[in-house]
């Protein structure tokens, strides 16, 4: 099977009519957002998504909602937002509010995402979309039907140097792919963990943030955005960490989800990929190599860490004639420059995005079904894993 972004609008005609209607009656064309799971100076939230909403003219933040009106409240009067909501389902059917961003741990995005969806509110969903595929699937199926506009937070696939390196294989640079190798470090899931109650989730395969979903899935994103569809998968899964410490609390913590992935395949144009994540950060600061091999050249992308939707990332390539890789030029907007890291600007370009698709009716944020392509091949992963063989 096949895996492929989704070429295709965010509903039929007329649900798209009532979108960019929608979007004419809201307040002096500004879109209205509502954050779910806001902790202030400490969450990705407050980190990313803050910054990027308050350096566009297109967005005011009107609300939070957390886990308690207690913390929502706190949260309000630290950021300036000005209302706290009681519960999610309150922010939902609040005409104050347009779009909600939901930025809670992966195991409540989906009542939260439901939540919003059902009222009819615009989604940005933090990544991975679900826990697991059929989460998913269900998320997915859900806003089609309401035709609201469900975007997902791999943006990675929107950086401009992704961008730039999607370009360069369009534009004909290395010729034509022969083959990709990513070889990667996770950042996390390397015996050690800042924070118990924040990051301790993180170690339990069961709640769907490993380094197999968050990483590896960004990464795989940003692999089908420049070189197409995956058809075919095999993999190993591995914990060689089975436990791992929490700096804060000295506590020692199992750990079940895998620090080793290990996955080959083979694109839809018959070119091989290989991809290998290791737990941990690097010692030497080189913690993330993405080539891509053609038949008149080659390129490279690099970055310090795993985590291609948040690292600094650099580009090179070789072709022809020369023998040395040479640093490429990579296009960054007045507005882009502005911020103080990639996250930042890769969470402000989707929200672009989502203000382009809004108005036009185009696909040029990264939408629920794009998601849920990445949720397939991480499936696919895991079931790969599973029916590896003795010799």
């Amino acid at each position: 099977m096949a895996y492929s972004f989704t070429r295709v609008s965010i509903g039929s005609h007329l649900k798209q009519k009532r979108v960019r209607d929608e979007v004419k009656q809201m307040r002096g064309d500004i879109v209205r957002v509502g954050v779910v799971g806001l902790e202030p100076d400490r969450s990705w939230a407050a980190r990313a998504h803050l910054p990027a909403l308050r350096a566009s003219s297109e967005f005011v933040l009107s609300g939070v909602a957390n886990s308690s009106f207690e913390s929502a409240t706190r949260a309000a009067e630290a950021t300036g937002i000005p209302r706290a909501f009681e519960s999610v389902a309150e922010m939902a059917v609040s005409p104050e509010i347009d779009l909600i961003a939901v930025t809670v741990k992966v195991p409540h995005h989906a009542a939260v995402v439901q939540t919003a969806i059902a009222a009819g509110k615009h989604v940005y969903c933090e990544w991975p979309l679900g826990n697991g595929l059929a989460e998913a699937e269900r998320l997915t199926q859900i806003a089609k039907e309401k035709g609201v506009l469900a975007v997902v937070g791999t943006q990675a696939v929107l950086s401009p140097e992704v961008e730039e390196l999607t370009k360069l294989i369009e534009d004909g640079f290395i010729g034509e792919v022969l083959s990709t190798t990513i070889v990667a470090r996770g950042g996390g899931w390397g015996g050690t963990i800042a924070n118990e109650r924040t990051d301790g989730y993180l170690l339990d395969r069961q709640f769907g943030a490993t380094m197999l979903t968050i990483p590896f899935g960004h990464t795989v994103a940003a692999l089908i955005k420049v070189l197409g569809n995956i058809d075919r998968v095999s993999s190993v899964l591995s914990t060689r960490r089975t436990t791992a410490m929490a700096a804060d609390t000295k506590a020692t913590l199992p750990v079940t989800a895998p620090d080793q992935v290990l996955v080959s395949g083979i694109l839809a144009n018959g070119a091989p990929v290989s991809m290998h994540y290791r737990g941990g950060m690097p010692r030497d600061g080189q913690g993330f190599l993405w080539e891509i091999n053609g038949t008149e050249g080659d390129l490279r992308l690099t970055a310090p860490f795993g985590h291609l939707q948040l690292a600094p990332l650099s580009l090179t390539g070789v072709n022809g004639q020369e023998k040395a890789f040479q640093t490429l030029k990579v296009n960054l907007s007045e507005k882009d420059r502005k911020f103080e890291n990639s996250g930042q600007r890769n969470v402000s370009r989707v929200y672009a995005a989502m203000v382009k698709d809004l108005r036009d009716g185009s696909h040029t944020a990264p939408t629920f079904e794009d998601g849920l392509t990445i949720h397939r091949v991480i499936a696919a992963v895991e079931d790969a894993a599973q029916q590896s063989r003795n010799i």
